[in-house]
């Protein structure tokens, strides 16, 4: 089962390269890279049908006209740049806690205390597809809680959640051996943990 669930990945792949041709081209695209306004206007009709999308071409004319006023900075010149000092600590700050969060040592290991909360050799694939899929649908529940409580509250939410099922899972992991249901605690903190990235980082 395991090969045809890989091969399916290439199943979307597919899909999409046999539907991309007959998707327009963006028509900010179209008006700010290229300059050409009929086609982007053609572009307005197909994605968002007949009407007047003046209004539409219009914002994408003022962007175009901020971009143009807007100098590209290579990398060098945005590190020195003191007025983008912050947005860069911010932005470095959190893609380092991204990566040293640890989910994927949640991921690595989560295989082990799988075997060991004594599930059969045959349930453990399903437990850990299990856990990818409630990332995915914590990630589609994200999108959702985003415009309600906005990034920095699910950033600092998700960290603090994740910190706390970490140390938690330390612990049970640690009194693993002395009762036999903290086994399956464990389980439960590593399911939530991947729901509390999913929502937060």
């Amino acid at each position: 089962l395991w090969p045809w669930l890989l091969a399916s990945s290439g199943l979307s792949a597919l899909v999409q390269l046999v539907t991309l041709p007959f998707f327009p081209d963006s028509p900010s695209y179209l008006l700010i890279q290229k300059g050409n306004e009929e086609a982007c206007r053609k572009a307005i009709r197909k994605l968002w049908g007949e009407g007047d999308h003046q209004a539409e071409i219009d914002d994408i004319l003022k962007e175009k006209g901020a971009m143009a006023s807007t100098k590209t900075l290579r990398v060098l010149e945005v590190i020195k740049e003191r007025s983008l000092r912050w947005q860069l600590y911010i932005l470095i700050t959190v893609m380092t806690t991204l990566q040293l969060c640890g989910i994927n040592a949640i991921y690595f290991y989560s295989f082990e205390v799988f075997h060991t909360a004594k599930f059969e050799e045959y349930l453990i694939p399903y437990v850990s597809l299990g856990v990818g899929l409630c990332e995915c649908l914590s990630s589609i529940l994200c999108s959702t809680l985003i415009d309600r409580f906005g990034r920095k509250v699910l950033l600092w939410g998700g960290y603090l959640l994740m910190c706390s099922v970490l140390a938690l899972l330390t612990m049970t992991l640690s009194l693993q051996h002395r009762f036999f249901w903290m086994h399956y605690f464990s389980v439960i903190l590593i399911f939530l943990f991947v729901v509390f990235y999913g929502i937060g980082p």
